[in-house]
């Protein structure tokens, strides 16, 4: 396994806590977020996630990842 690895199964595994979390299945999405591993290896796989997410975002819109970036900030402000 490369060093890149970790990170990338902790993003698979972050997609399974989202997914698990939407259907409702929230004990699910817990049991999963604690498999993920330790604080470190967790953030780098939700942070490729959040990644490769903007990423398919920016290839259907068009948008620049600064665009996207400044977007998402207005809206968490706005929810915040």
């Amino acid at each position: 396994m490369t060093a890149a690895g970790p990170a990338f199964l902790a993003a698979q595994q972050a997609a399974g806590v989202i997914a698990a979390k939407s259907r409702g299945d929230f004990a699910g999405a817990e049991e999963l977020l604690c498999a993920i591993g330790d604080d470190t290896v967790r953030t780098r796989g939700f942070m490729l996630l959040a990644e490769l997410a903007l990423a398919l975002v920016r290839t259907q819109t068009g948008q620049s990842m600064d665009e996207l970036v400044q977007e998402l900030t207005l809206l968490m402000a706005e929810a915040g």
